[in-house]
């Protein structure tokens, strides 16, 4: 099984700007991305922390199979 790399807030954030997701509010230290789609607005919500816990980044990663095919997550994810 592969182990899930330690990532900052803002790297997330950069990899979710990859599949189009752009900053759509700050309040505090949570960051919410949206993007539009055919099937209406996605929005994911991503601490702004310095290294996210490791069940932080599965809830994140969970939340974002909604919208992004894990096979598309999973390299920038796992090592």
């Amino acid at each position: 099984m592969p182990k899930l790399r330690r990532l900052s807030g803002a790297e997330v954030v950069a990899i979710f700007q990859r599949f189009g997701f752009a900053v759509a509010s700050q309040r505090g230290s949570h960051i919410k991305l949206k993007r539009a789609s055919a099937h209406g607005m996605q929005t994911l919500t991503v601490p702004a922390h310095s290294e996210l816990d490791a069940g932080t980044l599965r809830a994140i990663i969970r939340q974002a199979t909604r919208f992004v095919p894990e096979q598309d997550l999973r390299p920038y994810f796992y090592t």
